[in-house]
């Protein structure tokens, strides 16, 4: 792994853990992190909001947002992928197949010492393939 590469996943990592403790000061209730299917790709945080699944991925950036905003990051492809990632986690756990969900997008920017969080529920609807 190159150093820019590492650097990137740390960064990543950092986001997601910071994520997490921010989403349970909203109230969520983290079940899984990090819940991958084979090749496909992962969901960053699996929760439960007031009874709804909630599948929220994590977009952190460093600094204050030259390179753009985390949440500008979730294109078109990558909200397929999610819902895709969505029905997959569904399918593999078949008691949650009933009940509500959406996916929410959490973006983090690490800002000097206190991160900054924008939470975006319900962010990716049903995508056509």
């Amino acid at each position: 792994m190159t150093d820019s590469k590492r650097g990137t996943k740390q960064v990543g990592d950092e986001g997601e853990r910071l994520a997490a403790s921010y989403l349970v000061t909203q109230g969520y209730q983290v079940r899984e992190r990090n819940w991958r299917y084979s090749n496909v790709g992962e969901l960053d945080i699996v929760a439960e909001e007031g009874g709804t699944l909630v599948f929220v991925e994590v977009r952190t950036r460093r600094g204050s947002g030259a390179a753009g905003l985390a949440e500008e990051s979730v294109g078109p492809a990558k909200q397929r992928k999610l819902a895709a990632l969505a029905y997959a986690y569904l399918d593999a756990h078949p008691a949650d197949s009933e009940c509500a969900w959406r996916i929410d997008v959490l973006a983090v920017q690490l800002v000097g010492s206190q991160p900054r969080f924008s939470l975006y529920r319900d962010a990716v609807g049903e995508v056509d393939a």
